[in-house]
């Protein structure tokens, strides 16, 4: 089955194709079209919280910035890859469809999709067939595991983790650590993020 090309413009259809790569770990769109609706997701996800109908004096209050600069910031940091999604697309896409639920405050979502978007590996385009099952199945494993520490679902359906699940909750413990009052601080997410992708680079290890 062959992923829609056409009529990707209703927020129904975007988020069925972001469920199936969160679902999967991968993508099938051209990049340029497929970041615009994850663009257009992003925004509608941001502007849902609370803090976006606050005056700009308590939005930066509780943010470190206006809610229009750091929407701007997070957009940015999405458009900023030419070639393809970056390598965390699967977290990213997990995070955009059930932010209110994983995050209750927009500075906690805007650290952890900053810390997303602040690598710099990336995906290619998948070859696979375009299934809708990979998501049927991932939601079936999800519902088993709900109460289980975040972990891929999809190797059982013979789809690699996109990067340890470990990982990648060692970093998000990192990133909600270094929070102070909920204001986000660009200089410690990166530093972190750096510090994660040096750490998960291709290594073999021994029990010997």
């Amino acid at each position: 089955m062959d992923p829609p090309q056409s009529g990707m413009e209703s927020e129904k259809e975007i988020k069925s194709v972001i469920e199936v790569m969160a679902a999967s770990g991968k993508y099938w769109h051209d990049w340029d079209k497929l970041k615009g609706m994850l663009s257009i997701h992003l925004k509608q996800v941001l502007s849902d919280y609370p803090e976006a109908k606050m005056t700009i004096e308590q939005q930066q209050s509780c943010l470190g910035v206006s809610f229009p600069e750091l929407a701007k910031r997070l957009d940015d940091a999405l458009n900023s890859f030419a070639e393809g999604p970056p390598f965390t697309l699967q977290r990213l896409c997990e995070i955009l469809l059930d932010a209110r639920n994983i995050y209750s405050k927009l500075s906690k979502l805007a650290l952890a999709l900053e810390k997303n978007l602040l690598v710099t590996s990336t995906l290619t385009i998948s070859s696979d067939p375009y299934a809708l099952s990979t998501l049927q199945n991932a939601t079936v494993a999800d519902r088993e595991t709900k109460d289980s520490p975040v972990q891929c679902n999809l190797v059982s359906n013979g789809v690699e983790p996109i990067a340890s699940a470990g990982d990648a909750d060692e970093v998000m413990a990192e990133v909600e650590e270094a929070e102070v009052e909920d204001v986000i601080d660009m200089d410690t997410i990166e530093a972190i993020v750096r510090s994660s992708e040096a750490d998960t680079a291709p290594a073999t290890t021994s029990d010997s």
